[in-house]
């Protein structure tokens, strides 16, 4: 296909809100075949990898790859649809498809790329896999892909800002097992990306993270809390036997764990009153913020493929977490959230309905 070839910048402002594309590639008999893919754009061609997710065959036995290899004909179609009909769209793509070989300087753009977009595709060993490149020879788009859009909806509708939220939400899970494979430390730094842009009292980020993974580490911090729980589980009259299972589990939790993230608040730079009450309010802000923080970290780690558990134990050891693991004493510990890959699904709690936690609706 000839024609316009270079995309519009409301199109690319739309790719840039999808997340999923659908790769179409012929055999030499014309014999069609469709697949969703993951991709980004440089801004004159779209990179598609071939990533780690379980495959039936080897790279080079994949349609995609062998209809490429035969004929290098190839669209590419990104549609959004929402049940508001107005906001319906899509970009179409003809274009001409190259298998980049691992390690070239446009294989390592590509890679680069993928994984700024996608975050799971940093734990991904990318580098020895070919990356489908898709030029474009004719461009056609329609609806939200070809007319710039209002930057907020219509108030009945239900299309927001193209993020499906719900579903994320719904899926965290909270995990107390965990496979032994570890947790690409770029993964780690994304969590806390996403915790930062949480809000906060006047924007302060009253917050700080610890983030552990050495096993050394682990154990140490495990001991300390076990010893300082143990005595509150002493004092609450519990029989040997459940104390001794419980500490057993607890412990297990953390060193098993491939990494750890504590959560600390920091109230050095908040506001300071000379009254105790709004004391006490600005204090219970930053308490709020961490929670938020804290939740923006779960759902990124969900969204990247990583699992989480979230405990509550530092808050009642803050002193024996700081001195375990020399902490500033600014630092205030107050949970414990063990990221990994979930050896096993949990166990999901149900949540109460909507109509017992709406008190009041006017």
């Amino acid at each position: 296909m000839t024609g316009r070839t270079i995309l519009t910048a409301t199109e690319v402002r739309f790719l840039n809100t999808q997340r999923v594309g659908y790769l179409a590639t012929a055999n030499a008999s014309g014999n069609p075949h469709v697949i969703p893919v993951c991709f980004a754009f440089d801004g004159s061609r779209f990179f598609i990898a071939l990533d780690e997710k379980p495959k039936r065959v080897p790279d080079a036995e994949l349609t995609r790859v062998r209809n490429i290899q035969q004929r290098g004909e190839v669209s590419l179609v990104i549609d959004q649809y929402t049940e508001d009909w107005t906001r319906l769209g899509y970009l179409l793509v003809h274009g001409q498809a190259a298998l980049l070989p691992p390690q070239t300087h446009d294989h390592i753009e590509a890679i680069a790329l993928l994984r700024e977009r996608y975050p799971q595709y940093r734990a991904m060993d990318l580098q020895d896999r070919q990356v489908i490149a898709v030029t474009s020879t004719g461009v056609t788009s329609w609806g939200t892909a070809q007319t710039d859009q209002p930057a907020q909806p219509d108030a009945d509708s239900s299309a927001g800002r193209g993020l499906d939220f719900l579903p994320l939400a719904r899926a965290r899970r909270s995990v107390r097992q965990y496979q032994g494979r570890p947790v690409d430390r770029s993964l780690l730094e994304h969590l806390i990306e996403a915790a930062r842009w949480a809000p906060s009292p006047h924007g302060r980020q009253p917050w700080r993270f610890v983030v552990l993974t050495s096993s050394a580490s682990k154990a140490q911090l495990a001991q300390a809390m076990g010893d300082a729980w143990q005595r509150n589980l002493d004092m609450d009259g519990q029989p040997a036997n459940v104390v001794a299972t419980r500490l057993r589990r607890s412990h297990e939790r953390i060193i098993q764990a491939p990494a750890l993230i504590i959560p600390c608040l920091y109230l050095a730079t908040l506001d300071r009153y000379p009254d105790p009450q709004r004391q006490v309010a600005e204090e219970t802000m930053a308490v709020q913020s961490l929670g938020a923080a804290v939740q923006n970290l779960l759902l990124a780690a969900h969204a990247m493929g990583l699992d989480t558990g979230w405990m509550c134990a530092p808050l009642f050891c803050t002193d024996v977490v700081r001195d375990a693991l020399a902490l500033d004493s600014a630092l205030i510990p107050h949970a414990l959230i063990t990221v990994g890959y979930a050896a096993q699904d949990p166990i999901r709690r149900p949540r109460l309905p909507l109509e017992q936690l709406i008190v009041r609706l006017d």
